[in-house]
């Protein structure tokens, strides 16, 4: 057994069993192989939308990139997601959106851009087997040029109305309703590894409790010493 799931042990004893059965069962579905980047979203109400999307297909990380628009969340859209989701913002700096992509491709992602111009390939048939990272764009003017010649590949989602494209927030949760059932047919190892799980469970412990770092450094000290 390792420090970590010592520790998690330990957190195990405070919080309730039905929170402990939650944190497994929720930890386990969680996937860092797909992930999200959204740019310059400036609707509460969508940005809102998307982190619900998020957790609720049990995709861990999504990327904020506000090089002219804060992402901002209404807490009665999200429900508490932006508790269990980790996002990271790229606000910084002259080219957030250069960073965001620089950032996620040296985590090893494949850049792949979201256009409804996009001709070849769509949400259905796009390779699944590489970690993904899919970047949507405002709610006006979609994806920036920047991303489109940045990317990797571009993809679509079928439509067959008159209107050009769907809201992002409905873009978001139908890729990711297609990619992760796609995913859960397919035998490639795309959730959480066993000590991410961990590591994943005991942040969410830290959240629930008050003074949850401050408790984890005591719990460390006390079974391990000083390290």
């Amino acid at each position: 057994m390792t420090k970590n799931e010592i520790v998690l042990q330990e957190f195990y004893k405070i919080i309730t069993p039905n929170k402990q059965d939650m944190f497994d069962r929720i930890a386990a579905d969680r996937t860092n192989f797909l992930t999200i980047s959204l740019e310059n979203v400036y609707q509460e109400h969508n940005a809102s939308a998307v982190l619900r999307s998020c957790d609720c297909f049990g995709i861990q990380q999504l990327h904020v990139i506000e090089k002219n628009n804060q992402y901002k969340v209404q807490r009665d859209i999200a429900l508490g997601a932006g508790r269990w989701v980790d996002m990271y913002n790229y606000d910084q700096g002259a080219n957030p959106t250069m960073d965001c992509i620089n950032k996620l491709r040296s985590k090893g992602y494949r850049i792949v851009a979201t256009s409804p111009h996009a001709d070849e390939k769509t949400i259905y048939d796009i390779d699944i087997t590489q970690p993904m990272a899919l970047i949507f764009g405002t709610e006006r003017k979609g994806i920036s040029e920047e991303v489109i010649d940045s990317a990797d590949e571009l993809v679509r989602i079928p439509m067959y109305g008159f209107t050009e494209s769907f809201n992002i927030s409905v873009s978001v949760a139908i890729s990711l309703n297609v990619l992760r059932q796609r995913l859960e047919k397919n035998n490639i190892d795309w959730k959480l590894s066993q000590e991410e799980q961990i590591l994943l469970k005991l942040k969410w412990c830290k959240k629930i409790l008050r003074g949850g770092q401050q408790l984890e450094d005591e719990i460390r000290t006390r079974l391990f010493g000083k390290e």
